[in-house]
Parts: C-alpha cells; structure tokens; sequence
C-alpha cells in the first residue's frame, strides 16, 4: 500500500504567528495531532505537533503569548505520495517523529501518521466475542 492511500489530504494550515492555544484549538477541533505552518520568512513548510505544544506548556510557557514560529519543526523530513507505506514507516521509526508530510512535487498534498500506518495495516476493527469459560 502507498502513502496515497493512507493519508489525510484534509491538511490544517497555521500560519507563525498563531498563538499556541490557538493552534491547539485547532487542532483539537479538527481532531489531528498535527499542522502545517507556512513561513515563508524560514524557508517554507514546517510542522507542529500536539507534542511540541505539550513541551511549551510542561516548560511553563504561556500558550496564549507563544507563537507557533518558535515551536514548528522546519528541518521536516517528507515524504511522497507513492511511498511504500514501510518506507514511510521507516522514516517514522529512524527520525523518532510521528507525523509526515506528503509532498506531490513542491505542494503539501497531504500529512501522513503513525495512526494511518497502523490503521492500513491492522485487521479491520471486530466487536469483541464472549469466549466461554
């Protein structure tokens, strides 16, 4: 299966002067662990996750002051829509992150999660059944 197939195209985009609480707000409301930001100012295409505005807000950081510029990835590692989804998982596993951007030429065609690459691979979801005692 390909990184195509698993990933959300439905992508939320921030911009860097988003607060964290709003991007938080964000994120929860759409239900995804991750957004882009376009920055144009630090080269482009970053990434930020619920885990680095979980860090901000364990280091005591006001989520209504800090803005996403200071918290987004830009050193992201992407990734394509024709993928394997081992080669995205491999990134995955080797990079230590959860989230990959899907690029299709030089446009964001999407984001791509452990949760997609396990939701592919895993048998479809079955009500428990009563095993006798």
């Amino acid at each position: 299966m390909l990184v195509r197939d698993a990933m959300s195209t439905v992508v939320l985009t921030i911009g860097p002067d988003h607060t964290l609480r709003q991007a938080a707000a964000l994120m929860s409301a759409r239900r995804v662990g991750a957004a882009l930001v376009l920055d144009p100012d630090a080269g482009g295409i970053g990434i930020l996750t619920e885990r680095d505005i979980l860090n901000s807000v364990g280091l005591g950081q006001n989520p209504d002051t800090e803005r996403t510029h200071a918290h987004t990835t830009n050193d992201v590692v992407f990734a394509a829509p024709t993928w394997t989804l081992e080669e995205a998982a491999g990134a995955m596993a080797h990079g230590g992150f959860r989230h990959l951007i899907v690029l299709d030429g030089d446009e964001p065609a999407g984001i791509v999660s452990v949760r997609d690459v396990i939701r592919c691979w895993a048998p479809a979801r079955r009500p428990a059944q009563h095993v006798p005692a």
